[in-house]
């Protein structure tokens, strides 16, 4: 998410121009200043094609295998690095792209009419929702989920979105990786896995092509 916690508990990430990547100023806690009020510059950053080396993107919507007429929220969307992507690869499908900054939303909003993806509607979510009009099949976390308060009753509640075999998918850094938030903020697999499986969920898949990221999927309760 951005300059709005996602929860009033979420840890605090310091905002510098030494960050090493976009995630490190695209997330931080409530009672920071910086607000993200240029949604255009900031996607300088968020939506650079040096991420793509990293961050993977066609492979993940690849490893996905989503229906092309698939409903997703891209939770955390920014300025739409993924919710663009998906949109694309969904021509017959729906894109809710999630977040907190109203900025953020009205931005993906304004790209999605200017580079004609019909398919892609920014939602403002709250700290306890992401406030989807209606069911999707896929929720997708991206460099996000650490910074969730109560993430099992979070996920708990995102389930009455989902709709029948619907997956949560979530992508984060790994500790002890160099790239991404300080150490003390990642989460292991194992902590997400417990988390998810505690809101209802099962693990239902894996994949361990990301240099940087986990990338683990779960079934809805």
């Amino acid at each position: 998410m951005t300059s709005r916690s996602w929860l009033s508990t979420a840890p605090l990430l310091l905002v510098t121009t030494s960050c090493s990547h976009p995630m490190h100023a695209m997330h931080h806690g409530e009672g920071m200043h910086h607000r993200f009020d240029d949604p255009a510059s900031w996607s300088a950053r968020f939506d650079d094609p040096g991420r793509d080396a990293w961050q993977r993107p066609d492979e993940v919507i690849a490893a996905l295998a989503l229906k092309p007429d698939a409903r997703v929220a891209d939770l955390g969307a920014a300025t739409g690095y993924f919710s663009v992507r998906l949109a694309r690869a969904l021509p017959a499908g729906k894109v809710f792209g999630v977040d907190l900054e109203p900025t953020m939303v009205a931005y993906l909003n304004e790209r999605a009419k200017k580079e004609s993806l019909a398919n892609v509607v920014g939602v403002e979510g709250s700290a306890t929702s992401p406030n989807l009009p209606e069911a999707v099949d896929l929720i997708l976390v991206v460099d996000t989920y650490h910074h969730l308060g109560d993430r099992p009753a979070y996920f708990s509640r995102a389930a009455e979105k989902l709709s029948p075999g619907g997956r949560v998918a979530i992508i984060d850094f790994r500790p002890g990786d160099p790239m991404g938030p300080p150490d003390a903020l990642k989460l292991p697999p194992e902590q997400v896995k417990a988390e998810l499986v505690e809101a209802g969920y099962r693990p239902v898949g894996e994949h361990v092509f990301l240099p940087n990221q986990y990338f683990l999927v779960f079934a809805r309760p």
